[in-house]
């Protein structure tokens, strides 16, 4: 099988942190690009995270430091569900490893046109930085396959009553991203809130592999969940939906994003009815498949060293 040209947009963050570990030892994915935003915590922080797990793995896979901050709205990050660094819990000792010394958006546009097969993009965090890609250098769309991003929801928020996180921190940058005219597969919170891991899972991940041990580290000081009640992997969520689609269930529909003021910004309005559009912009997940998934999730692991 010829391997998918893959750039993961992120915000380190611990569920981003199994998603980038089973990015770069997927034997189905060629991981190009790690590029940062601020999210889950600071963009200097979440690139130090990026910059932490690439050396921990002993890969050479350049990392681009991204916007500090949304397009318009101030910056408010998730330290409370991740800790303070984004990712406590584990010691990766000191970094030696240093960002790609050009902006997040510079290395997605070199990136982008220097493949010779259409890329995808997996964005698991604010759209800041794909969104700014696309009105500096719209000419990368023609060389991107698709895009696969957790965010939004059908249902409830997790931030707000209406909005999920990384939609929230930037809905006028995924408004653009949603718009871009791109093929977009969106995994939301209401099906990534039911891929947890329950104890019985996580006691064989920490005896897995040395990746593993770090995992359950990390699980201990991660708040999107409880050990009793299963823990989320809502990022590991689009890795899954690119490397092993069948796990989920999807439908094409159109997704607008709300941009006003008031108790609904940021939230996913999918018109799955299509009684108010004639043409659909998003391909967007239904359900989870959660036993199918934790079987999926033990499997990549094992292949993480």
């Amino acid at each position: 099988m010829t391997q998918i040209p893959l750039i993961i947009d992120t915000d380190p963050g611990i569920d981003d942190a199994v998603a980038l570990s089973f990015a770069l030892f997927h034997p189905d994915v060629d991981l190009r690009l790690i590029t940062t935003v601020a999210g889950n915590v600071s963009v200097s922080k979440t690139t130090a995270n990026a910059l932490k797990l690439v050396q921990y793995f002993d890969q050479d896979v350049p990392v681009a430091r991204g916007c500090s901050e949304p397009l318009i709205k101030a910056f408010e990050d998730c330290a409370d569900i991740h800790g303070e660094s984004g990712m406590d819990g584990f010691d990766f000792g000191e970094i030696k490893k240093d960002a790609l010394p050009i902006h997040a958006v510079e290395a997605l546009r070199e990136t982008i046109l220097a493949s010779e097969k259409k890329v995808t993009l997996m964005p698991i965090a604010a759209l800041t930085n794909i969104a700014l890609l696309f009105k500096m250098y719209p000419e990368v769309k023609e060389n991107i396959a698709e895009i696969i991003l957790m965010g939004g929801s059908l249902a409830r928020g997790n931030t707000t009553t209406a909005a999920e996180f990384n939609i929230f921190t930037d809905p006028e940058a995924a408004d653009i991203v949603f718009k871009a005219g791109i093929p977009l597969r969106m995994i939301g919170l209401d099906v990534t809130s039911t891929a947890v891991l329950m104890k019985e899972q996580i006691d064989q991940i920490k005896t897995l592999n040395r990746a593993g041990e770090m995992f359950g580290k990390l699980f201990s000081h991660y708040r999107g969940g409880s050990m009793k009640t299963g823990l989320k992997m809502h990022d590991v969520c689009a890795f899954a939906a690119l490397v092993e689609p069948e796990i989920f269930t999807f439908q094409k529909t159109h997704v607008a994003i709300e941009t006003g003021d008031g108790p609904a910004n940021g939230m996913t309005v999918a018109d799955l009815k299509m009684k108010y559009h004639q043409n659909t912009n998003a391909s967007v997940a239904l359900t989870v498949d959660v036993t199918r998934f934790r079987e999926w999730f033990l499997e990549t692991l094992a292949r993480v060293k």
